[in-house]
């Protein structure tokens, strides 16, 4: 019987982890759009729904502890609660850069934008979303060589960040009305980055609920060009 309870309690805490991920997922989504189409009221509303998406770590967090303290699971059950638990963390962090990204918009105040510059920011977050919707997906399926694969991926971000660097100091150095709104795409690329590693992170966690050992994916984790 309880060990009925224990599997129910699990399930329960892996569909929770995933629903998180889809939240995250969408704020991604909605904060770049918000950006790029210079959407104030859709940049509040990721700031609004910031909540649900910290009340959802919070209650995996507690759950998890519940669940190891009174159930003492082994192997590999106490290896899914603790990914689910470190991920959650990771996915929290990738919350907070979309809304990062939001309140960068609700601050814009209409000044010269690059329309170039937001198509690459654009083609970024969309390779971004991409990678977090794989990194669920293989979550769902434990598929360790797809997280491998997905982790791969986060080079592509850095040379999208590093283009978008280049080309928005460019800008800047060339028309000083651009200065601006070209600090805040530099910010902005520098969140999706860091998203990036986030879903290296999560990958690096795939791993771990299928092999049981700690590896590191990627070892040139965020270049953090821009605090």
């Amino acid at each position: 019987m309880l060990r009925t309870q224990f599997e129910e309690d699990l399930l329960k805490l892996h569909n929770q982890f995933y629903e998180m991920g889809m939240m995250v997922s969408d704020a991604i989504h909605k904060s770049v759009r918000a950006f790029t189409k210079h959407d104030k009221e859709l940049a509040k509303e990721v700031v609004k729904d910031d909540v649900n998406i910290n009340d959802m770590e919070i209650k995996l967090e507690k759950k998890s502890f519940e669940m190891i303290a009174l159930q003492q699971p082994v192997t590999t059950d106490l290896r899914m609660i603790i990914t689910i638990m470190k991920a959650s963390s990771d996915l929290e962090r990738m919350g907070d850069h979309a809304v990062s990204i939001a309140k960068a918009t609700i601050r814009v105040k209409g000044q010269t934008r690059i329309p170039e510059i937001e198509k690459e920011i654009t083609a970024m977050s969309d390779y971004v979303k991409e990678m977090v919707d794989a990194v669920l997906n293989a979550y769902i399926k434990e598929d360790a060589k797809a997280a491998r694969e997905i982790a791969k991926k986060d080079e592509e971000i850095n040379a999208h960040f590093n283009k978008i660097y280049a080309d928005t100091i460019d800008y800047m150095k060339a028309d000083p009305e651009t200065i601006v709104s070209g600090n805040d795409y530099l910010h902005v690329a520098s969140f999706l980055e860091r998203i990036g590693d986030y879903v290296t992170n999560i990958c690096e966690w795939i791993v771990y609920l299928s092999t049981g050992k700690i590896t590191e994916l990627n070892t040139n984790h965020s270049m953090d060009q821009i605090s």
